[in-house]
């Protein structure tokens, strides 16, 4: 079992993440933005930045190379459904995208916004982390959260409507 702390500070046990969260076992915050036959995406539960997306295999995988002929179609099409869902919805100009291997989760991709505030941590893959350090040690407030919540409900709404 490993102990996984969420963004609001609660600690989980879970043999693996990702099978818990794709089969329901728990509910991320706000729930599932959208879900297909291979795929499902949420709100990344240990980081409350607004429209920060998680895509993950619902297929105990780790590498891209794993996915069949109908995963690779589905996760690339899905995968542009929600990136255009962050610019249309949420206004969101620019993402980075991480995708590793050596994961203990599924295979799944991150869909990290990049706002104005987080400009101040730097421009470059580097500075990823200080910024989701920051959204989980400064921004778990009321406020925040509400707006974390809103952009699942948007995002949501626009991904049924696609």
């Amino acid at each position: 079992m490993r102990t996984i702390t969420l963004s609001n500070g609660k600690t989980i046990e879970v043999e693996c993440l990702s099978c818990a969260l794709t089969s329901g076992v728990i509910e991320p915050d706000g729930g599932v933005v959208v879900e297909t036959e291979y795929f499902h995406a949420h709100q990344d539960v240990a980081y409350p930045i607004r429209g920060l997306i998680i895509l993950a295999s619902k297929r105990h995988i780790k590498c891209f190379d794993e996915l069949t002929e109908e995963e690779k179609l589905d996760y690339i099409n899905i995968l542009s459904k929600i990136r255009k869902a962050q610019r249309d919805v949420l206004g969101i100009e620019y993402v980075y995208y991480f995708y590793n291997e050596d994961t203990i989760h599924h295979f799944h991709t991150w869909m990290v916004p990049r706002y104005e505030w987080m400009y101040e941590f730097g421009r470059s893959v580097e500075s990823v982390r200080p910024v989701l350090l920051h959204a989980r040690n400064e921004m778990n407030t009321v406020k925040n959260l509400k707006e974390v919540m809103e952009a699942i409900r948007v995002l949501t709404k626009e991904l049924t409507l696609q």
